[in-house]
């Protein structure tokens, strides 16, 4: 790069790339990293200029890792890094423009550069690239140093101790990127990295300290929804608030890790692009889920999924448990309202989940909340358009239903809840309905269109089970959505007798003279169709008198 390259199309004859990449060994004193990471860029800020950018750079990355194992210029670069990052706090705090903005180059390179050599080579192979030493002749014995921990405890110690500030944002969201490029070493592995070098150590040694602070500053990260600075306030050239050329990059890594994290989402529909409003929030986000859900090591459980489980609310004042060292305080009315407001991504979908799932303090928090229906009416916008949502990203919504609904508290003060207008629901005008009533018909639609559609018997199972969870609380019914039960059941109805005829008919074909006696087929149908007609009537007929009442004079 260096200071005269300003776009993509001059990035394969840059002198200082070439230099980089070539065959002669650079050491970290040498001047021309200042050269090197003097440059101003014009960052791409859509796919088609990344991918430009890749196919720029492909033949530079090439050649370093064919000849990195023999100069050790990606460690050189490394080492580069490290030496800056050293005085990066007190640089911020003197507002060091110049020095903020040479560390920030530094670690763009280094993470495209660690983006391809993870494509391309083991992680055995990636740490003899990041363990070289330039040995002087007859010197023996002497021990490589491996650079992979000390560079993720420095990003770690960027994370979790720099102020974020418009000058430090860009660097923040480099070293959350870099990690997440890290981690995506499953990406191009079939079988599960159960030993991972990686894993090991941001799960043990230096970095296992700094877990709950990296976990309660993913978290705030998230909750505060930075916006990226204007492009005034940068050290380097921006032209937009997407977060830049790094973020393009890591968002297509994160892009992959989670559909490797939600199984691929067999059989979804992709998601439209959400506008990133704060690229930083969202990558932490990403980073976290990722962290948390790391596969335990054979003797040490995942500590990030274990702050995760167990971080209490900064009005708790009860005592840590002393068998989880990672345990934090963090302020639960921030994230409740940050969970509430983010719910039209997956990602923030899947940390509402896993909190609820397995901290007892958020889902007691939660349940014991008075307006839990800024929690509970984006879950229900996300199945009402679940023609327009990926599978997981519903099944994470029903799941979620299917938690709250298991409290009988829940249960009973939603029909308590008054809502006016709810404008997204197109069916039908509801210029008045109750939180239970909105539920049980966004529940009920969820149900026919599974039926017409998808006929997916999980997502069917799931959906009765949240109605039948909810009837013994069933109160003050809006009509409309008492009008639905009924005609649902109805259509269930039909269609197991349609089954259960057409089954019989086909058995009496097929058994002809036969005198054998015909089996039970409407025990065997019965099982067969559990979520039909075996759970429903059990919602039916556990409906409050005056509920049932309603029903039966809606129907003459």
């Amino acid at each position: 790069m260096g200071a005269n390259s300003s776009s993509i199309s001059e990035l394969p004859e840059n002198e200082y790339l070439k230099k980089l990449s070539g065959a002669e060994s650079i050491s970290e004193n040498d001047p021309f990293w200042n050269q090197l990471l003097s440059f101003s860029f014009t960052t791409p800020t859509n796919s088609a200029d990344l991918k430009l950018l890749e196919e720029a750079t492909i033949s530079i990355c090439k050649s370093l890792v064919e000849k990195n194992p023999r100069t050790g210029n990606l460690g050189s670069l490394i080492k580069v890094f490290l030496s800056r990052t050293k005085e990066l706090k007190i640089s911020a705090e003197c507002q060091n423009h110049l020095f903020i903005w040479q560390a920030h180059n530094a670690l763009f390179i280094i993470c495209c550069l660690l983006k391809v050599f993870i494509s391309r080579m083991s992680e055995e192979e990636l740490q003899l690239h990041f363990t070289y030493e330039d040995k002087a002749p007859g010197s023996y014995g002497t021990e490589c140093e491996d650079l992979i921990e000390e560079l993720l405890c420095c990003l770690i110690q960027l994370i979790v101790e720099i102020p974020l500030l418009d000058i430090t944002y860009s660097i923040s969201l480099e070293a959350v990127t870099t990690l997440i490029v890290f981690l995506s070493c499953q990406l191009f592995r079939k079988e599960i990295l159960r030993d991972s070098i990686v894993h090991k150590y941001l799960m043990r040694g230096r970095c296992l300290p700094y877990t709950s602070r990296l976990v309660k500053t993913l978290l705030y990260n998230f909750i505060r929804q930075e916006r990226s600075p204007p492009p005034g306030t940068h050290v380097f050239q921006q032209q937009s608030d997407g977060g830049g050329l790094l973020y393009g990059i890591a968002s297509g890594v994160a892009t992959g890790l989670w559909t490797v994290f939600t199984l691929g989402g067999v059989g979804s529909k992709p998601t439209p692009q959400l506008e990133q409003c704060s690229p930083l929030a969202n990558q932490s986000l990403l980073l976290l889920l990722v962290l948390a859900n790391l596969t335990d090591a054979p003797d040490t459980p995942n500590p990030y999924r274990q702050a995760v489980m167990s971080f209490k609310n900064t009005q708790d004042s009860t005592a840590f448990s002393s068998s989880n060292p990672h345990a934090f305080q963090i302020n639960f009315n921030s994230l409740y309202t940050a969970l509430c407001d983010q719910q039209k991504s997956d990602q923030a979908t899947l940390l509402l989940y896993m909190l609820l799932h397995q901290n007892g303090n958020v889902r007691t928090y939660v349940l014991a909340r008075t307006d839990i229906e800024n929690l509970v009416l984006p879950i229900l916008e996300i199945l009402y358009h679940v023609e327009e949502r990926n599978s997981h990203h519903v099944y994470m919504a029903l799941i979620i239903l299917l938690i709250l609904t298991e409290d009988d508290g829940f249960n009973r003060s939603i029909h308590e809840v008054i809502l006016k207008n709810i404008t997204w629901y197109a069916e039908r005008v509801l210029t008045e309905i109750s939180l239970g009533s909105l539920l049980i018909l966004v529940v009920i639609r969820t149900i026919q269109y599974n039926m017409t559609r998808t006929r997916d018997k999980y997502l069917h199972t799931n959906c009765l089970a949240a109605l039948a969870n909810m009837s013994a609380q069933f109160r003050s019914l809006h009509q409309y959505a008492a009008q639905r039960i009924i005609s649902l059941f109805s259509l269930l109805s039909k269609k197991h007798n349609k089954v259960l005829e057409q089954a019989t008919q086909s058995l009496r074909g097929s058994v002809g003279s036969n005198d054998s006696p015909l089996p039970d087929y409407n025990s065997a149908t019965r099982h067969k169709h559990f979520p039909i007609n075996a759970r429903y009537p059990e919602e039916i007929g556990s409906l409050p008198c005056d509920d049932l009442m309603t029903l039966v004079m809606m129907q003459k």
